[in-house]
Parts: C-alpha cells; sequence; structure tokens
C-alpha cells in the first residue's frame, strides 16, 4: 500500500520500564496498534512483510477513557484490510530503509503491471480463438477477484518474512516473487475452474461408435516409398550419414522422407545422401557381400523386382501404338501434338510406336516432327525403314537403363524382292523382363484380294527371324513357324487393306444413317473381322471394339471420301491388333482415329495400352541407355524456335497500332 505520510519511520518513546514496555509493545503489535502514553501508532504492513508507522496521533491523559474505542476501530479497519500481520522485524538503518521501500515500491509496480497485462491477453478474444465465447465469458465471471481490494490480499496474506531476514537482498526477492507467482497462480486456477462451472453448460465429450481404424505408419505414396527402397543389411545408414555430414535440417536431405518410408525388413529409411544424389556404399558391405546369391533371379537382379517397383509400383506401363499411310505425301502437318495427345486421355504414355507407310521422302525430316511434338520428356530408342515402311519407337528418357538391345527385322511381300513398297518391318526388345515385338506392314491392295492378303500374313510370320539375341522369356510356349508366339506382348499394325463387302451406295447410306459411335451396320461387311472369326489370319490376336467411320479414302484436304472416277468403297483398311501369351496381360483404354490429319486421303488410327510387367534377369543384354542424341537436340532446338517466334508474334500484335484516315 502506498504510505500517505513520506517513507520517514518514527520511532516509539518508551518511558516506562524496559520489561513493561517490551509488554506493551509485543501486545501492541499484535493488536495492529501501539501507544504509549498519550501518544497512539498505527501500523501499516507493507508489500515485503515490514511494518510501517504512520504519524501519532497525540491524546490527552484526561481523556484516557476514550483511546479504547479509538483502537477498537482502528482494530476493525485493520482487519479488513489485512487477515494477517507479520512480526516486525529488526530496525534497519535509516539509509538502508529508504533503498528497501524503494525497491519494494518499484516490485510491487511491476508485479501489478505484469498482471494487468496478463489479465487483458486472457480476455482478448482475437487471440484466444474460442468461437462460442467461452473463455471471454470466464475472464469476465473472475474478474472481480483480480480488482479492489482482493488485488491488495495478494500481498497483505503472503506470511513470508521480510528482506532483511536474509543475508543477501536479491535472493529474498527471488524468494519473495516465486511465493507470488505460485500464490496468484493458483487463485487464477480457481477462479478461472469457479467460472468455468458457471450458467453455460460444456459439452460432452464426443466418443466413436466403433473404433477407429489404424493409422498407416507411412503416409506417403507407394510411388514414394518404393523409390526409396534399401537392402535389409543397410538399415543404419542413417545414422552414418548423419554422422558423417552432419547436415540432418537440409532442405533436400532424408530427414523428410525418414518418416514416409516403408517399415518393413527390406526398407525401414532412406539412404539417400545429403550432398550427394547416388547412394552411399560402405567398403565393409562390399567385402562380405555375397555375390552368388540374387544375380539372376533374385532382386539384386539389374531389371529385378525391386526396381521395376522402384519405376513401377503398380506393374503396368503405358503404350501409345499409331499407324498412318501417308500416301508418300513431302508435305507434313506442322503439328502432331493432337495426334500423339488426345484431349481425352489425361496422362501420357510411357512409351509412342509409330508405324508410317508409304512415309514422305525424308524420313528424318519426320522423325524430327516427332521428336519436336513430344518434348524433351522423349527420346528416339530405335527407328529403321523398309522402303517407305518407317517405324519409331519413342520412350520416356529415365526408362532407357531398362531396355534390352533392339533387334529388328524385314520381309518383303512382292515377288520381285527390290520393290520395298509391301512388307513388314519388325522390332524387339525386352523391357525388364517382358518382352514385346512390335509389326508394321502393308499389305496387298484391292477390293477383293483377300487370298492374297493371307499369304502375306503368313510369309511374314514365318520369314521374320526375331529374336536373335534376345533371349526367349519363355521357350516352351514357342513355335518356330510363327514370330508371335516368341513374345510376350505383340502389336501388329499398319494398313491391312481389308474392306467392305459393300457397294459404294450402300455403305454411303448406311454411313449417312448411322451415328458415329454406332457402326456395327458397317462392320458387319468387313472382310478382316469375317476372317479373324475363322481364324484364317490373326490366329490368337484380338481387336478392339471400332466407334470411327472408314479410315479410307478421302479427298486429301477434306472429309470427303473419294470422288474420283474411281469411287473407291471407304472401308477400315488402317488397323491395330494384339495377342499376349498370358490372358489380360493387355488391357486396351482407347481405339480410334484422329480427323485433324487430312495430309493424307488415309486418317491415321491410334490405341493406348496399359501392358502388366514382370521383373527381368541379368542374362538380358542391355542397351546401356542408348537413343539418338543428335534428333533430340534438333528437336528441341525446334521446338524452342517455334516457341519464341510464338511469343514474338503475340508480342508484336499487342503493341501494334492501327491508325485511321478520315
Amino acid at each position: 500500500m502506498n504510505n500517505q505520510h513520506g517513507p520517514s519511520q518514527h520511532q516509539v518513546r518508551d518511558s516506562s520500564s524496559p520489561t513493561e514496555g517490551k509488554m506493551h509493545k509485543e501486545q501492541n503489535i499484535q493488536n495492529g496498534v501501539s501507544y504509549q502514553g498519550s501518544s497512539v501508532f498505527e501500523t501499516t504492513s507493507l508489500a515485503n512483510g515490514r511494518v510501517k508507522e504512520h504519524n501519532p496521533v497525540e491524546v490527552p491523559e484526561t481523556e484516557h477513557h476514550n483511546v479504547q474505542p479509538c483502537i477498537s476501530d482502528s482494530i476493525d479497519r485493520l482487519t479488513l484490510k489485512s487477515s494477517m500481520v507479520p512480526v516486525p522485524p529488526s530496525r534497519p538503518k535509516p539509509s538502508r530503509q529508504r533503498k528497501l521501500e524503494r525497491t519494494a515500491s518499484l516490485d510491487d509496480r511491476g508485479w501489478r503491471r505484469k498482471f494487468k497485462t496478463s489479465r487483458e491477453s486472457v480476455s482478448e478474444p482475437s487471440e484466444n480463438g474460442s468461437s462460442n465465447g467461452s473463455i471471454p465469458e470466464t475472464v469476465a465471471t473472475s474478474r472481480p477477484f483480480f480488482e479492489g481490494g482482493h488485488d491488495r490480499d495478494f500481498q497483505s496474506t503472503s506470511s513470508f518474512p521480510g528482506p532483511h531476514a536474509f543475508g543477501n537482498y536479491s535472493e529474498s526477492l527471488s524468494d519473495c516473487e516465486h511465493h507470488i507467482s505460485k500464490q496468484r497462480s493458483n487463485s487464477l486456477e480457481h477462479a478461472l475452474g469457479k467460472a468455468s462451472s458457471s450458467s453455460k453448460p460444456r459439452l460432452s465429450r464426443v466418443t466413436s461408435p466403433r473404433p477407429l481404424p489404424p493409422i498407416e505408419l507411412s503416409m506417403a505414396s507407394r510411388t514414394l516409398r518404393t523409390a526409396n527402397r534399401i537392402d535389409a543389411e543397410c538399415v543404419d545408414y542413417k545414422e552414418s550419414c548423419n554422422s558423417r555430414l552432419g547436415r540432418p535440417g537440409s532442405s533436400l536431405s532424408d530427414t523428410r522422407l525418414h518418416g514416409s518410408m516403408v517399415c518393413d525388413s527390406c526398407s525401414t529409411d532412406s539412404m539417400k545422401s545429403s550432398s550427394n544424389p547416388l547412394n552411399p556404399i560402405r567398403s565393409k558391405d562390399v567385402r562380405n557381400r555375397s555375390y552368388l546369391e540374387g544375380s539372376l533371379l533374385a532382386n539384386g537382379a539389374l531389371l529385378g523386382a525391386d526396381e521395376l517397383d522402384r519405376c513401377f509400383p503398380h506393374r503396368r506401363i503405358g503404350i501409345f501404338v499409331a499407324t498412318w499411310n501417308m500416301q508418300g505425301n513431302k508435305e507434313l502437318p506442322d503439328n502432331l501434338q493432337d495426334f500423339l495427345f488426345p484431349l481425352d486421355a489425361e496422362l501420357a504414355q510411357d512409351m509412342y510406336v509409330i508405324g508410317v507407310q508409304e512415309g514422305c521422302p525424308d524420313r528424318r525430316e519426320w522423325e524430327i516432327r516427332l521428336q519436336e511434338s513430344l518434348g524433351p520428356h522423349y527420346v528416339l530408342l530405335f527407328s529403321n525403314a523398309h522402303g517407305v515402311l518407317y517405324l519409331s519407337v519413342f520412350i520416356r528418357r529415365d526408362l532407357i537403363w531398362f531396355c534390352s538391345e533392339v533387334e529388328y527385322a524385314t520381309v518383303t511381300t512382292r515377288i520381285v524382292s527390290q520393290i520395298k513398297t509391301k512388307g513388314a518391318l519388325g522390332v524387339c526388345f525386352t523391357f525388364f523382363g517382358t518382352s514385346f515385338l512390335f509389326i508394321t506392314s502393308h499389305f496387298t491392295s484391292g477390293d477383293r484380294k483377300v487370298y492374297e492378303r493371307i499369304l502375306d500374313y503368313n510369309k511374314i510370320i514365318e520369314a521374320l527371324s526375331l529374336p536373335r539375341v534376345i533371349p526367349d522369356t519363355n521357350p516352351y510356349r514357342s513355335n518356330t513357324s510363327d514370330v508371335t508366339t516368341r513374345f510376350d506382348e505383340v502389336f501388329w499394325f499398319g494398313d491391312f487393306n481389308f474392306r467392305l463387302n459393300k457397294d459404294r451406295l450402300g455403305v454411303n447410306a448406311i454411313i449417312e444413317c448411322c451415328l458415329e459411335t454406332d457402326v456395327s451396320q458397317l462392320l458387319q461387311y468387313d472382310q478382316l473381322i469375317q476372317e479373324m472369326r475363322q481364324e484364317c489370319i490373326f490366329k490368337g490376336f484380338k481387336e478392339g471394339t471400332i466407334n470411327f467411320f472408314p479410315t479410307y479414302k478421302f479427298d486429301v484436304g477434306c472429309d470427303v471420301y473419294d470422288t474420283t472416277s474411281k469411287q473407291r468403297i471407304p472401308s477400315y483398311t488402317d488397323r491395330i491388333i494384339y495377342r499376349s501369351r498370358q490372358k489380360d496381360d493387355i488391357s486396351l483404354l482407347k481405339y480410334a482415329s484422329c480427323s485433324l490429319l487430312k495430309t493424307s486421303d488415309h486418317r491415321p488410327v491410334f490405341a493406348l495400352f496399359q501392358v502388366k510387367l514382370r521383373p527381368g534377369r541379368d542374362n538380358i543384354p542391355l542397351s546401356a541407355g542408348q537413343f539418338d542424341r543428335e534428333l533430340y537436340l534438333l528437336g528441341m532446338r525446334r521446338r524452342t524456335t517455334r516457341e519464341q517466334r510464338t511469343r514474338q508474334a503475340l508480342k508484336d500484335q499487342k503493341t501494334s497500332k492501327v491508325c485511321s484516315i478520315s
């Protein structure tokens, strides 16, 4: 409490004997009032435990009988102010007394300011984030506890000795602060608890009617988990990397990946280095590892299960297959993206295989256009030609390390072998443990030459000498007279030249009546479907459901069928068929034609597949990541130049000004 009479302290004059004065003093201390003779002294307890005396009140000895009521009033008043009066310590020196009073006054102000600030922060609704206003109501209920005389009760009820009772004043202040802080926190908790149990009811705890499902230890995707698999013998790489590198908090370190790894015996942590993109290898592991295990069939193979799960967790690859008869036209379309990336296909494929019949004279230019359209994510794994038959295989650049050497073979179906306009071109390779065969062919043309086309087919499957170096993945199911039985997955596409057994007027009438998605009436007259049902050709092959109009024969540059004097019958000459050793290894996602490319009398046909993959062995000759680097650079240079020209044209269009002369 603030002293209104200044910091001076008055001494008590004792006129009686020492013993009697001592007894009077003890009694006065207990009652809170000190008087001697005709002088009465009021004492007040300070916050630091000392007793402060006010100016004496002179009372005449003749009015001694009026002293008792005055003392009673003083006692009642002091009892309301303080429930306990501490024992006054021995009197310090006047100079030290003034210092202690000044320090106590500053300490008292600090405590008041501190609790006032904390009280305002608790009652601030914007900071506590309460949506129903429960905390502000609680604070409002307990606010009187901090106001008025209760705030002073913290000081008067703190029963601890004065600072001069200790040897060091700083130590006594720290103890006092701790004592007051503890007492105030207990009172605050009591007030908040009392307010929380006020008129507003508390909601009961919501419990689930059934036990919650267990939380997965790994929240990352399967692709991320399998991309960081390690051997069981290297599970302690994390500790060794952290102790050596000393960068556990790096933004590119493995600290963010350790919690998302698969908790099994094969991979418990990522062992990627913080400073090296390659995984570290310890010398003792190289010395002690057994090379008699896991070289051909187990997980240690370069194309084994671990590598397959890392790249393809679902063990399926997406393949785009297309065929197009270009009619030998020199003019190439400027944009092939609508052809390679259909608008209704959400994802790009992992492999693009394009077969061309009657290709343009400049095959290199055609491949550059393909590379330019596919972009920097794909590289040309292999391309070859047989006369005017072109076959190009593009693959994602990060998958070239899992391909075997690529082999190819050609067959001419003409009587004169030097004429290579009709025939087949086959390409085969192994991707991980699955062998692929892609064949593009051009059969004999003519409306009624069905038998000749069957002969072309038989000659191709017998004459294609594949594979030569690549081992057969299942030699027990191979047939020496049929090349399509020596591979796991076979895709055959091209201009088969099978027609519709219907006259031109009848076909036109059906086309005008039927919708684009329902061409079943036309397919009843298709020669290829009839021959495949009788197993005369393409035995064991499948074809997707056709939901597009015939792709042959159009007038160049428009969507009108042949208007020349020959009046050729519209037909489904361009087809894509497939077969697999294991059932359901190949899933057809889409089978359609592209009507946007009109530089030829044929429309391109494409199909999207999902193919199942199997782990490979170390007995497969790898291609060592080879691809056509020169073609890649040319395609990227053209793509960049085209983009710059497009941006410059847009810039010139925005900055151009049109002047009108009136």
